[in-house]
């Protein structure tokens, strides 16, 4: 999964991206401090690989991972060029979703591209910059099939779902406002259109505004009623304290967190938010060699999950040993959990569920 973060220019894109990834990209004071992507892994937090970890000992515990691509500021009149545009654009159409930092805070030290926060204006700004992207990618690629639908009959039914799709963006309307079969589907997809791609809102409040989550913050409000409209996942966040967190070892970044009232970090917020959007759900598996999550899209079945593992195991896939996590951590062993009855065999036609504790018999 592959998440860029997008936002006018300073908004605090790249505090975040530091604080996810414990890295140190620029974060100033001025516009455009980022200018090519900065790229990281970050490991999905996942408490149950540790209390897996206590019942098998394991030599190694890995976590699945997300990538973040920390995107410079778009600026007004950037699918124009504008504010080095293009070049910025072409980055974002590689991701799987778009993590878009808002600012919701007021801080006269810091300044904003347009000298004041509204965060509805600003989210309007870069949506139609990524409009005007997508309008200029779908004009191109209409003209291309109409001039050769005379010699390749199948380009009709791409040139109905580009007109379509032409008209809700002459509207200002975004491509996922589109109603879409999935045949449709699959001819857009290798056009990778910008307002197609599942948006997540990361709402940047100021540290006074932490305890209540900024739900007295009137900006915050503000995009919680845009993400509804849109369908879209919204959460606050606060960068500068995240960056600062993130730099503590673990006992002391709770007691840091107890002590601002806070349950869980802004990070974890996202990545919660970012599986929600995007259907996801983790499988385990569990031994003395290594315990391990694995990322598969909800409603995957059983002999496609295993080639998550291997194309091997999927090739030669002849049925899932599965344990629900709760029910192992419970009985406290796999042999307790065979006995109690709880152990299933499943076959490839099962669906798998979040928390599947899986061992995949195959046969190549």
């Amino acid at each position: 999964m592959k998440l860029g973060i997008v936002g006018l220019p300073n908004v605090g894109k790249s505090t975040i991206f530091n604080a996810l990834t414990k890295s140190v990209a620029d974060a100033a004071n001025y516009m455009y401090s980022t200018i090519q992507p900065n790229t990281g892994i970050v490991e999905v937090p996942d408490e149950r690989l540790y209390e897996l970890d206590k019942i098998y000992s394991a030599k190694k515990i890995t976590h699945a991972t997300i990538e973040f691509v920390d995107i410079a500021g778009l600026a007004r009149g950037a699918s124009k060029g504008e504010g080095l545009g293009n070049q910025f654009l072409s980055h974002i159409r590689e991701v799987d979703a778009l993590v878009h930092v808002v600012r919701c805070f007021d801080d006269d030290n810091i300044m904003h591209v347009d000298n004041s926060v509204d965060p509805a204006r600003d989210i309007e700004t870069l949506n139609l910059e990524l409009i005007f992207a997508d309008m200029e990618t779908v004009e191109k690629r209409l003209s291309k099939a109409e001039k050769g639908v005379k010699a390749d009959k199948t380009l009709a039914a791409e040139i109905d779902v580009l007109k379509r799709i032409k008209d809700a963006l002459d509207e200002g309307e975004p491509v996922k406002s589109v109603e879409l079969s999935e045949d449709d589907k699959k001819l857009l997809r290798g056009f990778n259109l910008l307002t197609d791609k599942p948006v997540i809102y990361a709402m940047n409040i100021g540290e006074d505004d932490l305890l209540d989550g900024g739900e007295s913050n009137g900006y915050v409000k503000a995009v919680l009623e845009i993400a509804e409209n849109e369908g879209s996942e919204a959460f606050a966040i606060c960068a500068q304290i995240e960056q600062d967190v993130c730099q503590m070892e673990d006992e002391e970044k709770k007691e840091f967190l107890k002590e601002l009232g806070v349950e869980s970090t802004g990070i974890e917020k996202l990545i919660e938010a970012s599986y929600n959007l995007l259907g996801l759900i983790s499988f385990l598996t569990a031994g003395p060699q290594e315990v391990r999550a694995w990322t598969i899209n909800k409603g995957t079945k059983a002999q496609r999950a295993a080639g998550k593992i291997h194309s091997d195991i999927e090739r030669g896939f002849i049925r899932a040993e599965i344990v629900n996590y709760d029910d192992l951590i419970r009985l406290g062993t796999y042999t307790a959990a065979k006995e109690a009855g709880v152990v299933r065999l499943e076959g490839k036609e099962y669906i798998m569920q979040n928390g599947d504790i899986v061992l995949f018999r195959f046969n190549v």
